[in-house]
């Protein structure tokens, strides 16, 4: 086992529980081993290596290659957003002398998860005058963290003949943010409207600089606090927040900082919004990709539309995102014969999508094939695995965005149980068999 990989991946994990501090450090990554922001460079060769960041929420790294770009690139595409929740514009509230946080959340989740667990604030408030201040609050063992309560299990009848999804609502995922001693009512006195609230505001200001206004520039998320740790008594496992999808992104961007491109120019391209659709500037559905694959070009080149419609429909792409673990626990929901089990590799999906492939992109067996045909040879560990049962839901992944572009892509992830739970569990094993695998693909050759 690679041990080294493994505590650099869960470093990374604790200090990447957003898409801004994920850039953070690929960004870092890339510098130490010579990558340049594009933006600093006017033209480019074979062996240079340069990264391009968008909004500072996605990232694209890219080693050049002997070959013509119009050709073609091998491409690890993964993404950096993960489950949580989101504080509102107007977030801070006061209700019976307790101060509270209100959220929105981000992703598919199961709400009631969310409560009573020791929730963390990372994120950037920006001010009117351009300061960008960024906000830790829960993770050092010093701070204070955060909570968002339930109900008493003897007060909890009513609650208790819900269905799950009805345990909490949406509206009711707030964060318990502070509060104040009760005060005595006193007729000749009148109770001094949002004291509490006050209170908090005051410490806001005199720690961070922020006013209650600047929460409307803010970008907070909510997350679980703690590091990563070892899971099972072996110690085969790692417990973490986060896995999804960034088990996939670490090793992706670690294989390619491994990798010296020989004829196809190599990228790795970590992306945001996919949880949600990859929506947005910083999503993969958004013409994110092909403007960063058109600046490189535009610097290896002559530019033209040509050149970047043959170089994108000329690639091939491993969509680094993870699969859904066998769980013997629920066996009832998953095709045992053709689900990804934790230890056993890497997880191919010839496609994702829901019920009748809704969704999806259907690798071809060609590609397949010639994947199989160089992960033999690297001695790779893989396994072919669909998400559950046909009928029993599915998921999508951003590789049906990068096939609108006609390159060849599969999805290539390991397997994760407790998929989108705040804590989630992959194996060592399949940790450093998907690095293994993304080197391997990123030498493969026309």
């Amino acid at each position: 086992m690679n041990k080294k990989l493994i505590d650099d991946y869960k470093k990374f994990l604790d200090n990447g529980k957003t898409e801004r501090e994920c850039v953070v450090q690929i960004a870092k990554m890339a510098e130490e081993i010579g990558y340049k922001d594009i933006n600093s460079v006017e033209s480019l060769k074979p062996g240079d290596k340069v990264y391009i960041k968008k909004m500072d929420k996605a990232i694209a790294l890219f080693n050049i290659g002997t070959e013509n770009i119009e050709n073609g690139m091998n491409i690890l595409g993964a993404h950096i957003d993960s489950p949580r929740l989101d504080a509102k514009q107007k977030p801070l509230y006061e209700n019976d002398n307790i101060v509270y946080m209100n959220t929105h959340y981000y992703g598919g989740i199961k709400k009631y998860q969310w409560t009573t667990i020791p929730l963390a604030i990372h994120g950037i408030v920006c001010k009117k005058d351009g300061t960008k201040i960024n906000i830790v609050i829960g993770e050092d063992e010093n701070d204070p963290v955060f909570c968002i309560s339930d109900i008493l299990p003897h007060l909890a009848q009513s609650q208790m003949q819900n269905k799950a999804s009805e345990f909490i609502t949406g509206e009711d995922l707030d964060l318990i943010f502070g509060s104040k001693v009760p005060e005595k009512e006193e007729k000749s006195k009148k109770k001094e409207k949002n004291s509490a609230k006050k209170i908090i505001l005051e410490l806001l200001k005199d720690k961070y600089k922020i006013e209650e206004d600047d929460f409307l520039s803010s970008e907070l998320e909510i997350v679980p606090a703690g590091k990563a740790r070892d899971l099972g008594l072996d110690r085969s496992f790692i417990l973490a927040y986060g896995q999804d999808d960034r088990s996939c992104a670490f090793t992706s961007v670690a294989a390619l900082l491994e990798n010296q491109a020989e004829k196809r120019t190599c990228c790795c391209l970590c992306v945001d919004k996919e949880e949600i659709g990859s929506v947005g500037a910083t999503g993969m559905a958004s013409n994110l990709f092909e403007n960063m694959v058109a600046e490189v070009i535009s610097r290896c080149q002559n530019y033209s539309e040509l050149v970047l419609r043959r170089c994108l429909a000329n690639s091939y792409m491993l969509s680094s995102d993870v699969n859904a673990a066998y769980d013997p626990m629920n066996a009832n929901l998953f095709d045992k014969e053709n689900s990804s089990v934790l230890g056993g590799g890497v997880a191919f999906q010839k496609f994702t999508g829901s019920r009748g492939k809704s969704g999806a992109s259907d690798a071809n067996p060609e590609f397949i094939a010639k994947l199989r045909n160089q992960m033999d040879n690297a001695n790779v560990v893989y396994q072919m695995a669909e998400l559950g049962k046909v009928d029993q839901g599915g998921g999508g992944t951003i590789a049906y965005h990068a096939a609108k572009y006609g390159m060849n892509v599969i999805d290539a992830g390991v397997a994760v149980l407790s998929m989108h739970a705040p804590w989630e569990i992959t194996s060592k094993e399949d940790i450093c068999q998907i690095y293994e695998c993304y080197k391997a693909f990123l030498k493969i050759d026309n």
